[in-house]
Parts: structure tokens; C-alpha cells; sequence
């Protein structure tokens, strides 16, 4: 099985950190996940010197675990139709084109960032039953714990609501 790890387009240092880390790796592989894929942007950690000098990705084995780690890509699109499991800092956008493609999703919301709006959706999130949201020091218990069929599938795009919501505001209905 194969799982994804993004930042996004972000710097989330301690994700990637503990992604790296023996107690990760390990719940990763006790869960039956062979293969992990890393975005990891601008992030520093343990082996981001072999991104340097115009490297654009590395692989290496760790764990039991086959990785491949990359900075970025244009689209994620690819990697997420090829994951069984999504790792995710909890950006909005990346929440939604994954649950909309009825992945299975752990957040780990990023508190450095501004007035940690990523807690806010996660928390929301996780309460619908859509993900499951952790900590950095917490990840590695979260994907031993962590059960995809017990998840909420998240419900399909449906424009008429923007467009009613509109209409009723403007006096139209």
C-alpha cells in the first residue's frame, strides 16, 4: 500500500521531521503501507541535503519502507488517485481534493501558522467523521489507531446550494 505525505505549499518542518522519524515508519509498515511518498516544500529535515545542488527528488529505504521524497510538483492530482492514505498539514484546499476523491485522511494542522486556522478546520472535520487530525508528537499513534472504514464520506459538490444561498440573499426567492 502506498501513502502520501504533503505540506503543501508550505514549510511544516516538524511533519516531515516526525515522518522520518523510527516511530512513524513503523506504525506506517505495522498498517501494511510499503511505499510513502513525501512532498515536503521548503521543509528542513534529516536527509534534505539530498534535494540539494538541483536534485529534484531522492528514494531510499528506511524502516522496512521504500521512500521517495520530492520538494514539488505542479499537480498532485497523480499521487493522490495513487495513495491509500493521504498525511496532510491542513490547508483547506488539499483537505477538500482529497476527501472529495474519497481518500482516507489524517491532518496534522500546522500551529505556527496565522491564528492556527488549521485546528479550527481540523477539529471541524474530524467531528463530521470526514478525517482524523493529530499532532506531530501524536502521528505515530494516530496511523496505529486509525480505521479509513470508519470514516464519514464526504458529501459531493453541489452548486446549486452556493447559487440558492445567493438567490436568497439578493431577494431573488
Amino acid at each position: 500500500m502506498r501513502a502520501l505525505i504533503t505540506v503543501g505549499s508550505t514549510r511544516f518542518d516538524e511533519l516531515i521531521q516526525a515522518v522520518f522519524s523510527s516511530s512513524v515508519l513503523t506504525s506506517l509498515s505495522n498498517k501494511g503501507y510499503t511505499t510513502i511518498v513525501v512532498q515536503c516544500g521548503d521543509s528542513t529535515f534529516p536527509y534534505d541535503y539530498l534535494l540539494a545542488h538541483g536534485e529534484r527528488a531522492f528514494k531510499l529505504e528506511k524502516e522496512g519502507v521504500l521512500i521517495e521524497c520530492w520538494r514539488f510538483k505542479p499537480s498532485l492530482q497523480t499521487e493522490y488517485e495513487q495513495a491509500n492514505l493521504v498525511i496532510s498539514h491542513a490547508g483547506s484546499g488539499t483537505i477538500i481534493d482529497v476527501l472529495r476523491m474519497d481518500k482516507a485522511l489524517i491532518v496534522v494542522p500546522n500551529p505556527t501558522l496565522l491564528d492556527n486556522h488549521q485546528e479550527e478546520l481540523a477539529s471541524e472535520l474530524e467531528k463530521l467523521g470526514h478525517l482524523r487530525s493529530s499532532t506531530t508528537s501524536s502521528l505515530a499513534a494516530t496511523i496505529q489507531e486509525f480505521n479509513p472504514s470508519s470514516l464519514t464520506k464526504f458529501p459531493p459538490f453541489d452548486g446549486s446550494k452556493f447559487r440558492n444561498l445567493l438567490d436568497e440573499e439578493m431577494g431573488f426567492i
